[in-house]
């Protein structure tokens, strides 16, 4: 995997904003290759993403969120290309499941940020439709060469019960992220920054609550604290068994995001494996008693 340096100096060549900013320096990236560049963050998106990436939904939401103060200043984003430059957020540390674990008050500080990006207004172009994503994403499958995990429509035939459930009760939709991984956060003690907008979409807000708590590994005593500063108290049984039956969806569909990965021979890490793990642990949950009754809960039942 090349360290993306020479990629990054032909993108700073192009934008003045950048010119006198310094070296830049490699800070990672799953997809994409990010780099800060002085005071500021520079963004390259990675091979294949104009598959399944939106850039003009991506620039509406980073704006927004910025007004809101949940994602840091857009100060450069060239629609042709998807490079974006954003302000740098000093002192701000990447969060990983284990930050999330070690760092006091760090689920609260997601939760006070999510709800801060729920309640914000912001209305994003792009609709994150569950099972339409499903299905665009096998449509992109169906022209590779890549095996699903045995037994993977059968699994989205169960999901049809999720559906079902949903659709009896809908939640109004809000501006969400819809892709909490861990790094998408920077913490910086006395608030919680979230990143990364590429996926981002109107939705039902418990989606990031739940997929959240997937990506970090949460105890129940972090969803809890996630939960309760969110709501600030108590959430509904309704809601509970929303944010439940997002962690497993989440899995379903980024299962088929990994295979996507794994046929465009993105080195970030081995997608295969991710693809079968994240798979295996959606089947584990909708296999539990308490997946059904959480699948009550939302029906009102």
């Amino acid at each position: 995997m090349t360290d993306g340096l020479d990629e990054a100096r032909q993108a700073i060549a192009g934008i003045p904003l950048l010119a006198n900013a310094g070296e830049p320096q490699r800070l990672g990236g799953l997809t994409n290759l990010v780099f800060r560049v002085g005071d500021y963050c520079l963004r390259i998106p990675g091979k294949g993403t104009e598959e399944y990436i939106d850039r003009a939904n991506e620039a509406v939401a980073t704006k927004e969120t910025a007004k809101a103060g949940v994602s840091p200043e857009l100060l450069h984003f060239d629609p042709a290309t998807g490079v974006m430059v954003t302000r740098f957020i000093e002192g701000g540390v990447t969060m990983t499941p284990e930050n999330f674990a070690s760092r006091d008050g760090a689920p609260a500080r997601a939760g006070e940020a999510f709800r801060r990006l729920h309640l914000s207004g912001a209305v994003f172009p792009f609709r994150f439709e569950l099972f339409s994503m499903i299905d665009d994403y096998l449509g992109i499958l169906a022209t590779k060469d890549v095996a699903l995990p045995d037994g993977y429509h059968d699994v989205v035939r169960e999901a049809e019960a999720v559906r079902k459930a949903l659709a009896v009760n809908p939640a109004p939709l809000a501006a969400c992220h819809c892709d909490p991984l861990c790094e998408n956060f920077l913490d910086t003690d006395g608030r919680m920054w979230i990143v990364d907008w590429e996926y981002s979409g109107m939705n039902d807000p418990m989606w990031d609550l739940g997929d959240l708590s997937v990506e970090g590994g949460f105890s129940p005593a972090q969803e809890e604290e996630m939960l309760t500063a969110y709501f600030s108290g108590e959430a509904t049984p309704q809601d509970r068994g929303r944010m439940v039956i997002y962690k497993a969806m989440c899995d379903l569909l980024w299962t088929l995001w990994g295979l996507i990965q794994l046929a465009n021979d993105n080195p970030a890490e081995d997608f295969r494996a991710y693809a079968d793990g994240r798979f295996g642990r959606c089947k584990a949950l909708m296999a539990t008693p308490d997946f059904a009754e959480h699948l009550r809960a939302v029906e009102g039942l």
